[in-house]
């Protein structure tokens, strides 16, 4: 081979070799940052069957916010949140996601509300080069991703995941109350699914058959015939991947037949609305969780002033949702000043794969992401209705 083909090649596979990572690298957008503030957004259900959700958790978040702007903001940046209700439609959410991305320019998409609502809007974020951060849905779509489509890196979670935390509630439930034939009744989109995948996965590890597994619409308010059917079925423990209204209406059925069954929800039933609606209703149902709620009587230092301040800026109890809510806007501060003061798109993406462990007030376990993991923690923990409240049953479990 002459020297002038061999000097060529040479050009040319350097060329491709160039051209390679940059054809695997993630687009991340700078839109939304200037020199006085970051625009963030977020959808959350104010209106539809999930508002008790999307309101308080719209109020943590707002919460935050004014405290990190009032702290003097993210390097001198204030946070701009753009709000908009997604009714828990994901026609609706598909809708606020491109006019905040085209409109408002958002730089991160942060909590948004629902997994329906989320998976139909998701593509919208990723091609504009949008970060995903923190979504109020644990469905594994939200952190797993594929390295084939460079775009799905901007997704992160820093919840409990559902199948993972079904995974650890169940076995414990099955190890320590030695139950033998175990059901389901969960919700039929992504969130049931994934608590569906929860309870199959563990039962099959452990050599179980499901005595029933029974399913229901979203937005459904009559359980009449899944709670006979397992009842006929001889149910000893019932999984429920339900959320507030549908737990309350599975186990008031349970109570009107007479049926002394026990219940174990997943972690969206581990809200402080489902013992104060559900009453005696409710009473004695397990959950899985990922932190312990803090009661205004019993709550001590920065939580029980916390809880003070939500109190006086909303005129109404903080509860689950609105630390999740603030939680989210915390976490994005914190990797946001990790960034440091020149923050772009590529140095957010950055220091949320550091490595950095963000600690909240409420004893959570850390939130922690790297490279190829965008899932925050997998530890459980399991709680009880007793007396009204929610009270520790198990902590640091893993399947």
């Amino acid at each position: 081979m002459s020297k002038s083909f061999k000097v060529l090649g040479l050009a040319v596979s350097a060329l491709a070799l160039t051209q390679l990572p940059a054809a695997a690298q993630t687009k991340v957008t700078d839109q939304g940052i200037s020199a006085s503030e970051i625009v963030i957004g977020t959808h959350q259900d104010l209106s539809g069957p999930i508002k008790v959700w999307g309101v308080p958790v719209s109020n943590g978040m707002k919460m935050a916010a004014e405290e990190i702007n009032a702290a003097g903001g993210i390097h001198g940046r204030k946070i701009k949140l753009i709000l908009e209700d997604s009714g828990y439609d994901p026609k609706r959410a598909v809708l606020a996601s491109q006019k905040m991305v085209e409109r408002d320019k958002v730089f991160a998409m942060v909590g948004p509300m629902g997994s329906p609502t989320v998976l139909a809007a998701q593509d919208i974020l990723f091609d504009a080069g949008v970060l995903q951060l923190f979504p109020l849905t644990a469905a594994e779509f939200t952190f797993k991703f594929d390295p084939a489509k460079p775009q799905e890196r901007l997704k992160f979670n820093n919840l409990l995941p559902y199948v993972e935390s079904t995974r650890a509630a169940v076995k414990y439930m099955m190890e320590t109350k030695n139950f033998k034939k175990p059901c389901i009744m969960h919700q039929d989109d992504e969130y049931g699914k994934n608590v569906l995948d929860g309870f199959t996965q563990q039962l099959t590890a452990m050599k179980v058959t499901p005595a029933s597994v029974t399913s229901y619409k979203r937005g459904a308010s009559d359980f009449s015939a899944q709670v006979a059917k397992m009842k006929a079925d001889g149910c000893d423990m019932v999984v429920l991947g339900t959320v507030i209204r549908e737990t309350i209406g599975a186990m008031g059925e349970a109570k009107k037949l007479g049926w002394d069954v026990t219940f174990l929800g997943a972690t969206p039933t581990n809200v402080l609305e489902v013992p104060a609606l559900g009453k005696e209703a409710v009473e004695g149902l397990y959950a899985a969780s990922g932190f312990e709620i803090p009661y205004e009587d019993t709550a001590k230092g920065k939580v029980k002033d916390w809880l003070a301040n939500y109190k006086k800026m909303f005129g109404s109890d903080a509860n689950t949702q609105a630390i999740i809510g603030y939680n989210a806007m915390m976490t994005f501060a914190f990797y946001a000043d990790k960034a440091g003061k020149d923050l772009t798109g590529q140095k957010m993406m950055d220091s949320l794969e550091s490595g950095e462990k963000f600690m909240d007030i409420f004893n959570s376990p850390p939130t922690k992401f790297s490279k190829t993991d965008h899932l925050a923690n997998t530890i459980t923990q399991v709680q009880q209705v007793k007396n009204g409240r929610w009270v520790l049953v198990k902590e640091g479990l893993m399947f």
